[in-house]
């Protein structure tokens, strides 16, 4: 989530803050090598239950990488400063989990300056060539009501539409950052919520799950991993990479931080992206979104600088072999964009706007990413908590765009510039819809009555350019709008216009 105290923070004390940072960030960047410590061993084998080793497992304690050899062995050098060893989980195996939470690693508890420890994985009884992966953004539970509305509203939601998914092949979720919000002891309660949705979760690392008053952002990450392990990794399910990064770079001083991706991640990823085969499918999950429209929508001068992650352009470099796709939340809104050759999907909330009202501030419901990987082909939808697969927009009536006062207007939440957007006036095939920036008014409405958002004045709607309008002719009766996105599917919606 992006904290709202960064909402009411004005661009001039960020920048001043900034030079601050930069300088934090380069002493980090020069200081990185130092004090390695003492040398430790780590070895073992990656095998299948009947004891069969498995060759070509990427094993690594977070810093180094090596493939386990043809019998399924491994020797990593690492140091005392590793807190874990752990694997890419292989294609064709069954993901490591504890009551469906992801567990692909051991905790380094070294003996003598080495320590051995195995990891024994299931062979998959059918080919996971092609699979689902849902992504939740921002659970960002902080108190058992809001606990409870998980576990009434999204788990079972999630479970339905994995069961129905699996059909056709295995589901994998990723948790796509803050799934607590400042409250460690709530995680208990993230956790039965993933165990009752039956699908194994990867974890991601958001600002609100971060340790805050700790004296550097490599000791803000220690709840997070006493509880789900390693904060940067990477895992395999069919043909298709997924990568997960922490750019959530705290520096002290209170709740601060802002979007950065350490030079430590960057060669880490640099040694994970060499044994995957050029054009592949890849995907990176972090928190933060690499990039948002934000600053165009509100012709803002400067982009926030806890929305935007500085160094994206690095990690668009490692990226430009292969099919990428950013898999982010933070905002609480939806939004899908392109930047260098890189598609971006930012993630609406699964919380919507914190529990309080159905919708995200941009108007898109409560819910979750949904992406099917069928080889090498990929292709998405959003799924909105207690709707259909089809419910991919809300169309509202004459009025709803205040700058066109008989215009007719709907809010395509997952929409990119590959869809396509028409009208009918009466039957009658009028054209495209116009594109416009605005509020979404369900977002307006809701957010306007303090009895739903209650203590949280703070929440507002936002501006979103996932809107469109027409102007109907007086005196016509019905309006449906069909959209067809990038893959061709088709959805239609329609409204009744009252007389005048």
């Amino acid at each position: 989530m992006e904290c709202f105290k960064g909402r009411v923070k004005e661009i001039v004390f960020m920048k001043i803050k900034f030079s601050a940072i930069l300088v934090l960030l380069f002493a980090c960047v020069s200081f990185s090598g130092a004090g390695q410590g003492i040398h430790i061993l780590l070895k073992g084998k990656v095998k299948d239950q009947s004891g069969k080793g498995i060759a070509g497992v990427m094993v690594t304690d977070g810093t180094n990488c090596i493939q386990t050899d043809v019998k399924g062995n491994y020797r990593l050098q690492s140091t005392n400063e590793a807190i874990f060893v752990y694997i890419t989980v292989p294609s064709g195996y069954e993901i490591p989990a504890e009551n469906y939470i992801a567990k692909f690693y051991h905790k380094i508890k070294a003996v003598k300056g080495s320590y051995t420890v195995d990891f024994v994985l299931d062979k998959m009884k059918r080919s996971d060539k092609k699979h689902y992966a849902i992504v939740w953004a921002d659970p960002q539970i902080n108190n058992k009501e809001q606990a409870d509305l998980m576990h009434r509203l999204v788990v079972p939601d999630t479970k339905n539409y994995a069961t129905e998914l699996s059909k056709d092949g295995p589901v994998v979720g990723i948790a796509a950052g803050d799934i607590a919000w400042d409250a460690p002891a709530i995680i208990p309660e993230y956790k039965k919520a993933v165990k009752d949705a039956g699908v194994p979760f990867f974890q991601v690392l958001g600002n609100h799950d971060m340790d805050i008053h700790t004296r550097s952002d490599e000791t803000s990450d220690r709840t997070f991993k006493e509880s789900f392990g390693p904060s940067w990794y990477s895992f395999n399910r069919g043909n298709a990479h997924y990568v997960v990064l922490d750019n959530v770079f705290y520096y002290s001083n209170g709740y601060n931080y802002i979007g950065y991706i350490t030079e430590k991640q960057f060669k880490w990823l640099e040694q994970d992206l060499a044994a995957v085969k050029p054009g592949s499918l890849v995907f990176v999950s972090m928190h933060i979104s690499a990039y948002t429209q934000e600053k165009k929508r509100y012709n803002a001068k400067e982009d926030n600088p806890g929305n935007i992650t500085f160094n994206r352009k690095y990690l668009y470099e490692l990226l430009k072999p292969f099919k990428a796709h950013l898999l982010t939340g933070h905002t609480h809104y939806n939004e899908n964009h392109i930047e260098d050759g890189v598609y971006e999907h930012i993630h609406a909330s699964v919380c919507a706007a914190w529990w309080t009202v159905p919708v995200c501030d941009d108007g898109t419901p409560g819910g979750y990413g949904v992406y099917e990987i069928d080889g090498d082909e990929l292709k998405w939808h959003y799924k909105s908590i207690g709707k259909p697969k089809e419910f991919q927009m809300k169309v509202y009536g004459r009025g709803s765009y205040k700058d066109k006062p008989q215009a007719v207007s709907v809010n395509i939440w997952n929409w990119d510039k590959e869809w396509k957007v028409e009208w009918f006036q009466d039957g009658k095939l009028m054209g495209e819809m116009q594109q416009f920036i605005g509020f979404d008014p369900d977002a307006v409405k809701y957010m306007s009555d303090e009895s739903k958002t209650g203590k949280y004045s703070w929440i507002k709607p936002r501006l979103t350019e996932h809107l469109f309008f027409a102007n109907p002719a007086e005196g016509s009766k019905e309006i449906k709008i069909t959209v067809t996105d990038r893959f061709g599917q088709q959805y239609t919606d329609h409204i009744q216009l009252k007389s005048n």
